[in-house]
């Protein structure tokens, strides 16, 4: 999308979205930065309770996180999504970043401008239409935690209704031995994406057009 003509933001408040994401997936608003600390610092009380005698590792821990998500909101985010799934005491490790461009949808072309090897193609969500982009590549962070990995990447275009705006979806897993069953979970969960207009969930829509509460539905 960065080749796409880039739009001021759509007045009003754009129509709230919805998603419904795997029960181990932990869920970190990024905005504002007041929310994305608490939460950040919930997850740490919760992923060290009961371990008293791990200082340093909790700091880099937080230290981690906190960084995670500080790319996240450069990158336009609203909302990340970090798995703790663990299947047979394996960890599957993933992420999902949700982020807002204030860009019209221009189709195939502008997404496969981004996709170099990658696979693109349009597709069709209960949402709408779409754009999906899979792609592999050793990622900074991938690099600086010295894996051997690519990290999987599939990300998904949604035009948000009746608005010069695109919603992204990225989903990414440095899981390279499973990442063809990693990819079915994250086009289940882009699956689940719904919109409702904000008038009829004004009490419980969250920031940037998220949805606190469950999941909208058309």
């Amino acid at each position: 999308m960065s080749k796409a003509p880039t739009t001021q933001p759509s007045p009003g408040r754009a129509p709230v979205f919805g998603l419904v994401t795997p029960e181990d997936w932990y869920r970190i608003p990024l905005q504002p930065r007041e929310r994305l600390e608490a939460s950040v610092n919930a997850l740490i009380k919760r992923q060290f309770a009961g371990v008293d005698d791990q200082p340093i590792l909790r700091r880099k821990t937080e230290e981690q996180l906190l960084d995670t998500a500080g790319a996240g909101v450069e990158q336009g985010g609203v909302v990340l999504y970090l798995s703790f799934l663990e299947v047979g005491g394996i960890p599957l490790s993933a992420s999902l970043l949700v982020s807002h461009l204030h860009r019209r949808f221009d189709g195939l072309d502008a997404v496969a401008a981004l996709a170099g090897s990658g696979e693109v193609e349009l597709t069709r969500l209960p949402a709408g239409r779409a754009a999906r982009l899979v792609r592999r590549e050793r990622t900074k962070q991938s690099r600086k935690l010295g894996s051997e990995f690519e990290d999987t990447i599939v990300e998904y275009f949604v035009p948000v209704p009746d608005r010069d705006e695109v919603l992204m979806l990225t989903f990414s897993t440095p899981l390279e031995p499973v990442a063809d069953a990693m990819v079915g979970l994250f086009d289940a969960v882009a699956g689940t994406l719904r919109w409702q207009r904000t008038s009829k969930v004004e009490d419980n829509a969250g920031h940037n057009g998220e949805e606190e509460e469950g999941w909208a539905s058309d």
